[in-house]
C-alpha cells in the first residue's frame, strides 16, 4: 500500500499491485487494472517514488524513471 492524497485533502492507501499506469493530465491520474481512475494531489514523481520505495521494501524491483 502507498499513501496518497485526493484533491479534496482526504488521505488514502492504495494497493500498488492494482496500479496499471500513472499519468499527469495535468493532475496526477492513476488508472487501476480494473479501469477505475483516481485523481490525486501528489505529483507523478512522488507517486513513482512511493511505488519504488514500497516495491523495494517488499523485495520487488522498482523501475520508475522520469521520461522527459
Amino acid at each position: 500500500m502507498i499513501p496518497l492524497t485526493r484533491l479534496n485533502g482526504q488521505r488514502l492507501l492504495l494497493n500498488l499491485l492494482l496500479i496499471e499506469k500513472v499519468e499527469a493530465l495535468p493532475d496526477t491520474t492513476i488508472t487501476l487494472v480494473s479501469g477505475k481512475k483516481l485523481v490525486v494531489a501528489d505529483d507523478m514523481e512522488q507517486v513513482g517514488q512511493a511505488i519504488n520505495n514500497r516495491m523495494a521494501e517488499i523485495g520487488l524491483v522498482g523501475s520508475y524513471k522520469r521520461e522527459d
